[in-house]
């Protein structure tokens, strides 16, 4: 086990100060690394409800572009960031099996924000997410999570999705706990020019670089 493991491992308590909760969800295809964008960014060892994936799958879920993916998330993914004395950040990686598709209005139930995680090798699968979080109201950004070197340029995938030019669209690797963290900086950034836009709101200050606490420390990255 290595110490960022070990550190991840060790029970982080919620400072007393904090008073404002801010939930986000990350959505995204079956495989398309939500679980692992959580746990990278996690200051406590994240909650996951990984299973083993069986037979009883066959048919079922298509492993066919992920054929080194050998367990998947049956229920939700949870983390939590503290942003500052006051303000912490709820996780939640939601499945992206169609069967488990129902769950995500609740999970979008008191969100401020999403992250759509995205494959480009399986972009269809990113639709539904995105049509879903358009439907609800929930204001969202989209993350290509480059499991490989990208053959195409933001601006074609902006142009394949049909996003609108006001969703931010980033690079990352949700395996690196820096990348992941900037996609939520992006996020948090988006929701508070959002709510200036408005000419209200209860975000806390956009942060001008990687806010977010390490883990377990009382040292903030600058």
């Amino acid at each position: 086990m290595d110490s960022s493991s070990s550190d991840r491992g060790a029970r982080t308590p919620l400072r007393s100060t904090a008073d404002d909760a801010l939930k986000i969800v990350v959505v995204g295809g079956f495989g398309a690394g939500k679980t692992t964008l959580v746990g990278s960014v996690s200051e406590i060892r994240p909650l996951n409800t990984e299973e083993v994936m069986t037979r009883a799958g066959i048919g079922v879920d298509d492993p066919s572009a992920v054929r080194e993916k050998h367990s998947t998330t049956v229920a939700f993914d949870f983390g939590r960031i503290t942003l500052s004395e006051r303000s912490v950040l709820y996780l939640f990686g939601a499945p992206g099996q169609e069967r488990f598709w129902f769950l995500w209005d609740r999970l979008f139930t008191g969100a401020l924000g999403a992250v759509v995680l995205l494959d480009t090798r399986r972009l269809d699968e990113s639709w539904y997410a995105i049509d879903r979080l358009e439907q609800h109201g929930t204001p969202f950004v989209v993350a290509r999570n480059n499991f490989e070197p990208p053959r195409h340029s933001l601006e074609e995938v902006r142009a394949a999705l049909d996003l609108a030019p006001e969703v931010p669209l980033v690079d990352c690797d949700a395996r690196d706990r820096e990348s992941s963290k900037r996609v939520l900086i992006t996020l948090v950034r988006h929701l508070h020019d959002r709510a200036e836009a408005a000419g209200a709101g209860r975000l806390p200050a956009a942060p001008s670089g990687p806010a977010v606490r390490a883990r377990g420390e009382q040292e903030y990255v600058s």
